[in-house]
């Protein structure tokens, strides 16, 4: 859509130019930035004193914690919308119910996983911008994002127009599939309107404005209960009514999102018309949005890949509905590490854009501790509560039992979804997101599961071996982002005259990102 140059042309302007000076003191000063924080012995040497840097630890949390809560709020309401979508549909029976079931399932995989992945490259580019008060770029970047997203959108919707002619050919039955067709149709309209939110969010979220979020999440659940309840029963559209429903709340969200960034003073930094430069630079922009969205998609399909596994295991009902429930479960308690992992993204590249290393490295220590203690008291809690966590989501005797069974195996993996929630954030304020999706795509397709396949399937260990091996993928995940982490020269990451923001074709050399 761009021109060749302007595709060539970097994302964000120079933050500053150093002197020869300040290039030596930037050198002088890079073996301090490495070992303040990984190695607290020498604290006190390289960084002053001891009450200073504490001081600085918990004001970072504050800032934190500040971003995290609302944006856990978010989250919550947006699940929460989901869980009253299912329980409407529920009652008018298995059929509409299992059609809806899959028709979420494959809209989520081909579609809503699509589009926030690619909206995650803003992270970088705009929290970036904003740090180094490039303020109309924020602006500029968000227009290009909408643009390639309500783009990409129009292959999908096409996709999901033949959702019901697909299913039958993969063994589907016929009337489920019918079912599953009218449900992904009339999310056809919101799916358009989900790009431009998430873009909206990312926009807001760059800026540590996360109260219009909650403020348009709460309003769109609001109006979704009696909206859906309409819908579903007395206009008599069955599962397609609670699919409308959704449809239109996403407008409402995009609306409220639109007007406070319109008339809210807040923005009125980073608010600029739209022009023709936004359909410019498009190439820089995928090279950022595909890593990011193959960073979120690949892991987001593993777990879809065992639950369809486990429907050819010997038992497949029981074995589909534990993992179900197992699954369900994990998604609401990895709501904590997404808000922490979204305000360390936040602060990490609002500080880079800076041009302040210690900055951004500060943010992930400290939000690395506070996760590392999260997590475990998380996990000792869900472990505490294994007994209960079944007859919440079954009456069944056989299902709660085997839903106790694997419980220390879901205190496991909490550990590690929360390690790997905030180090995937740090990476994304990074611009890692290329890093990030090699290591998915050899941490769950090479070591997960494969894992999982030989225990659930040779071993015969059923879910709980499905189970493991996506620890063990996460693991690794952990693993591997973590050496990344951990072996960054962060004075180094701002260390050139441009802020790093894309990753090339080389392992080894950067894009310098600008204008």
């Amino acid at each position: 859509m761009g021109s060749t140059a302007a595709e060539a042309a970097p994302l964000l302007l120079p933050h500053h130019q150093r002197g020869g000076k300040e290039d030596a003191a930037a050198e002088a000063g890079e073996e301090g930035r490495r070992c303040c924080w990984w190695w607290p012995w020498r604290r006190s040497r390289c960084c002053g004193p001891e009450e200073g840097r504490w001081g600085e630890a918990t004001a970072e949390a504050g800032r934190l914690a500040a971003l995290a809560a609302p944006m856990i709020a978010v989250a919550l309401l947006q699940l929460m919308m989901q869980l009253i979508s299912t329980v409407m549909v529920g009652h008018l029976g298995e059929v509409p119910l299992a059609g809806a079931a899959i028709a979420n399932s494959l809209t989520n995989v081909s579609g809503f996983s699509v589009l926030m992945g690619m909206a995650c490259g803003l992270e970088t580019i705009c929290g970036q911008a904003y740090g180094a008060e490039q303020y109309h770029k924020v602006a500029l970047f968000t227009y290009r994002s909408i643009i390639v997203l309500l783009v990409a959108s129009v292959p999908i919707a096409i996709l999901w127009v033949f959702i019901p002619d697909i299913l039958p050919l993969i063994g589907q039955d016929p009337q489920i599939a019918s079912e599953a067709g009218r449900y992904a149709l009339w999310l056809i309209p919101g799916l358009f309107a989900f790009s431009v939110a998430q873009c909206l969010s990312k926009f807001l979220q760059s800026q540590s404005l996360i109260f219009p979020m909650v403020l348009s999440s709460l309003t769109t659940l609001t109006l979704f209960i009696p909206l859906c309840w309409f819908m579903v029963y007395k206009v008599g559209m069955g599962n397609a009514g609670a699919a409308l429903a959704v449809s239109i709340c996403d407008w409402v969200e995009v609306t409220v999102l639109g007007l406070y960034i319109k008339l809210s003073p807040s923005c009125d930094k980073t608010r600029a018309p739209l022009t023709w430069e936004a359909c410019q630079g498009i190439g820089s922009f995928m090279r950022l949005a595909v890593p990011s969205a193959l960073m979120i998609c690949l892991e987001w399909w593993s777990y879809e890949i065992l639950v369809l596994l486990s429907g050819i295991l010997p038992n497949p009902a029981l074995e589909t509905s534990v993992l179900s429930i197992c699954i369900s479960t994990v998604i609401l308690v990895y709501n904590l590490p997404y808000g922490i992992g979204t305000a360390a993204s936040v602060r990490v590249s609002n500080e880079l854009g800076a041009g302040n290393p210690d900055g951004a490295h500060l943010v992930v220590v400290v939000s690395l501790s506070i996760i590392i203690f999260s997590a475990v008291l998380v996990s000792g809690t869900l472990l505490s509560l294994r007994h209960f966590i079944g007859i919440a989501f079954s009456n069944e005797k056989e299902v709660v039992n085997y839903v106790t069974r694997m419980v220390p195996l879901l205190s496991i993996s909490v550990l590690v979804d929360n390690l790997q929630g905030v180090l995937s954030g740090i990476s994304r304020g990074c611009g890692w997101q290329h890093l990030g999706a090699y290591v998915n795509l050899g941490a769950f397709y090479l070591v997960g599961i494969p894992v999982a396949v030989v225990l659930g399937f040779a071993l015969h260990l059923g879910g709980a071996g499905f189970w493991i091996g996506m620890i063990a993928g996460g693991a690794v995940q952990v693993t591997l982002l973590s050496v990344i982490t951990a072996m960054t020269n962060w004075g180094k990451m701002v260390g050139s005259p441009f802020l790093f923001v894309e990753y090339a074709s080389s392992p080894h050399h950067f894009i310098n990102t600008g204008n």
